[in-house]
């Protein structure tokens, strides 16, 4: 694999102007693909025969090579290779001591499973049913970093980067990747993205397709359901046509619906076996307030997907999807059920290539960082996805 790899990093860091970076910037990736337990500098310097650890440090931590071509190499590439059915945004947290790295702060962390001090990344990954990979990533800030100067001054995070919520981060990378040519097929998230309108309509705005977890309270009127115009009383202005029949939860919904419509779904295979499950699928319209300020006429119908286990009351999962009217049911699951490919992709990062194991402290640092272990990640999913290769030992 040597050969193959350091083939991969001068292709990958070919945008790096030095000789020397583009150099450490190989050692650095096979730091993170030996065996260890620790992905830190000072262990893996400790590990290569030719690493140097100041040298790694200063080429992670203050060297200013630019990570955004690099990304788009990887970006591009791994594209490519994987030919994704989706991309899918998530988030993920890093736990942290102390207060000065970038973006730390007592906020919900997944790994710890529940609030911690933290940094959180948001990454969009490419992904198929068999392979993925992270394509770009953002860290975020909360709002108390925009006042607090000194830990701004400590990290070193540039003048222009402020708190800006997580699914504004989403929206930031899709634009970013559609700039590098490239288009995501459907887009994926959780609820905590799927959610929120603003990013829903972002979506729908770049002409994008999504399938979206939701909540169960989420709003919305059946399909057949119009605006109405009161008579008009000849004075004043006319009134215009609007929607006056009461709004339904996705609950009630999946509950008056016809359980008929019920079928169960397999999908991928598990550790246990093949999964399945039982769907309903309904036309339904989106309805809050915000979506009835801002439709110029109808609200536009939408696919509500619903998961309901067999023995169960009531769905134990919602998506909102804007596919076409003729999307096929098994299409819908198999979108909504990919997400998991997202969750392996953050355990390996995590587990086998040291994500969550940066020890600096700047907004330029985690960047690199981050970037150098998806050039990992993609070189491992390049392997495993040539049929030529050798099985690595």
């Amino acid at each position: 694999m040597r050969g193959r790899l350091v083939d991969f990093a001068d292709e990958m860091l070919a945008p790096l102007a030095r000789r020397d970076q583009r150099r450490w910037g190989e050692v650095y990736l096979r730091g993170l693909m030996l065996d260890g337990k620790r992905k830190s500098i000072e262990p893996m310097a400790a590990r290569l025969a030719d690493g140097g650890e100041q040298c790694l440090q200063q080429f992670v931590n203050q060297s200013p090579w630019a990570w955004e071509p690099v990304r788009k190499r990887l970006a591009r590439r791994l594209s490519t290779a994987v030919e994704p059915e989706a991309w899918i945004v998530d988030d993920t947290g890093f736990p942290k001591f102390g207060r000065y790295s970038v973006g730390v702060a007592r906020q919900y962390c997944g790994a710890l499973g529940k609030v911690g001090n933290c940094q959180i990344g948001v990454s969009i990954n490419a992904a198929t049913d068999t392979a993925s990979c992270p394509l770009d990533w953002r860290i975020f800030l909360p709002e108390e970093w925009d006042g607090d100067e000194e830990r701004r001054a400590q990290a070193r995070v540039p003048p222009e980067e402020r708190h800006r919520p997580k699914w504004r981060l989403a929206l930031e990378m899709v634009d970013e990747l559609r700039g590098w040519g490239l288009a995501p097929p459907v887009l994926l998230a959780d609820a905590a993205y799927g959610e929120i309108t603003e990013f829903r309509v972002g979506l729908e705005e770049r002409e994008l397709d999504y399938v979206v977890q939701v909540k169960a309270g989420t709003s919305a009127y059946v399909e057949q359901v119009r605006p109405q115009s009161t008579a008009y009383a000849g004075t004043g202005r006319p009134p215009m046509p609007r929607y006056r029949e009461k709004r339904s939860s996705l609950r009630v919904l999946a509950l008056t619906a016809d359980q008929d419509a019920l079928q169960t779904v397999s999908w991928r295979e598990g550790t246990r076996g093949r999964l399945s499950s039982r769907f309903l699928a309904l036309r339904i319209r989106p309805a809050n307030v915000q979506l009835r300020r801002a439709a110029a006429d109808e609200l536009p119908l939408a696919w509500l997907l619903c998961e309901w286990a067999d023995g169960e009351a009531e769905p134990s999962k919602y998506w909102l999807s804007n596919l076409p009217a003729a999307t096929s049911l098994e299409r819908l699951v198999s979108l909504a059920t990919l997400r998991w490919r997202i969750e392996h992709d953050y355990r390996e990062l995590k587990d086998a290539l040291g994500l969550d194991h940066f020890e600096g402290r700047s907004y330029r640092g985690w960047h690199h960082h981050v970037t150098l272990v998806s050039l990992a990640h993609g070189f491992l999913t390049l392997e495993r996805l040539n049929p030529k290769a050798p099985a690595p030992a």
